[in-house]
């Protein structure tokens, strides 16, 4: 099967952290080069899933501008991204639609291809779970919150979330998730501080 010529599926952008190394508030509304850090996500990923969701907690109004559906965390505490994944599963399941991808909400640079690889490597893999990975120094770095997640993986989250799982690759490990290499690490920068945020600057996307 060609994963590339498989219909579209929806794409859950992870807005739902806190944000404590930036002092608090919503990382993704932070203006980079005259937009929303999260005005870059969703411009790099509308060609490649549709629909695209927010995941993020508290008002939902102030994402109103995107005319986007904003999903919350479905467990309690802010445990983390998959929390965030959860909630765009479960979402998901009752749309009717049979998986999600994932990206951060933090990252400008969202590869062009993300969904067209994470597809490619989980059929290359004879599995449906997938996760993006750079190779830097020589060793695989994995990217576990741009994911391709199926929704009939929802209830073993469920589980690992009930039962105190908190790392993304913890989970996908277990899972026997899929690795979807990409040859630019700096298409997943995140802005996590004042610092990354200055980079982010001076990185633009093209």
């Amino acid at each position: 099967m060609n994963a590339a010529a498989t219909p579209a599926i929806p794409a859950v952008v992870l807005a739902g952290g806190l944000a404590r190394r930036m002092g608090g508030g919503d990382k993704a509304l932070l203006a980079l080069d005259g937009r929303p850090l999260l005005a870059h996500v969703l411009a790099r990923l509308a060609p490649q899933a549709a629909p695209l969701v927010i995941n993020a907690n508290g008002d939902p109004q102030r994402f109103a501008a995107f005319g986007l559906t904003v999903i919350a965390d479905t467990v309690a505490d802010h445990p983390g991204p998959l929390a965030g994944v959860l909630a765009g599963l479960e979402w998901a399941a009752r749309a009717g639609h049979e998986a999600i991808a994932t990206a951060a909400a933090d990252t400008p640079f969202v590869p062009a291809d993300l969904v067209e690889r994470l597809k490619a490597a989980a059929v290359a893999a004879g599995t449906d779970l997938a996760i993006a990975a750079t190779r830097e120094d020589g060793a695989l770095r994995p990217h576990p919150t741009f994911g391709l997640w199926p929704v009939a993986r929802r209830d073993a989250l469920a589980e690992a979330l009930a039962q105190g799982v908190r790392k993304v690759r913890a989970f996908c490990g277990a899972q026997g998730a899929a690795t979807a290499v990409f040859p630019d690490a700096s298409a997943f920068f995140n802005v996590n501080t004042p610092a990354e945020w200055e980079a982010a600057q001076r990185l633009r996307a093209p």
